[in-house]
């Protein structure tokens, strides 16, 4: 699929369906935490594949959670805090406080990783019945653009232009907790959701 020639009523579907899985991992989000979580109406970005690399180097670091999407929509999903956001979350469950991150601290985000995006797949597996089950979660202290390039990449998205649902999450409504959270399907898996949804 050209994700350029996407039609608006496409557009419109995936964002509606990504719309309830970001609200599902909202509120996971805001039960763990114990803060109260809102977020931005999701976008569908389609990027041109060059932007990414010419981006790289202009960014801050920032710390990811990478959980591979597996059963009939495989994909990636990527959740990045900003370095102070993930080591405010860090103590503010385990009461400890860390100049770096720790392994617990790294524990503790993977397990956050992996509640927000079964979360998510969970309310989208349910909307489209197709089944989609997280991987292990594993953690990354990159570049924002590396961490998307590495894994468009590894998501098979090797054309002029890439996809990926975002979400921003906000704290309090003023409070930007600076929690983006990306779902990159491989190839062929966005047809399957636009046809379960009789968009296609």
């Amino acid at each position: 699929m050209n994700y350029s020639e996407l039609s608006p009523m496409q557009l419109d579907a995936l964002k509606e369906v990504s719309n309830i899985g970001a609200g599902n991992a909202a509120t996971a989000l805001s039960q763990l935490i114990n803060k109260k979580v809102d977020m931005t109406v999701p976008a569908v970005n389609i990027i041109p594949f060059e932007t990414l690399f010419s981006e790289i180097s202009d960014e801050k670091l920032a710390v990811g959670v990478i959980v591979r999407v597996l059963g009939d929509t495989p994909g990636n999903i990527l959740f990045v805090f900003e370095r102070e956001t993930a080591m405010e979350i860090v103590e503010s469950l385990t009461g400890k406080k860390d100049d770096e991150l720790t392994e617990i601290g790294s524990s503790v985000l993977c397990e956050i990783g992996n509640i927000i995006s079964s979360s998510y797949m969970n309310a989208i597996a349910k909307l489209t019945n197709l089944v989609m089950l997280p991987s292990v979660p594993a953690v990354t202290y990159d570049m924002l653009g590396a961490m998307l390039s590495t894994i468009f990449i590894e998501s098979g998205q090797y054309d002029d232009n890439v996809l990926d649902l975002e979400t921003v999450f906000l704290q309090d409504k003023t409070k930007n907790i600076n929690g983006h959270f990306y779902y990159i399907p491989v190839p062929g898996s966005l047809e399957k959701i636009l046809n379960s949804l009789g968009v296609n």
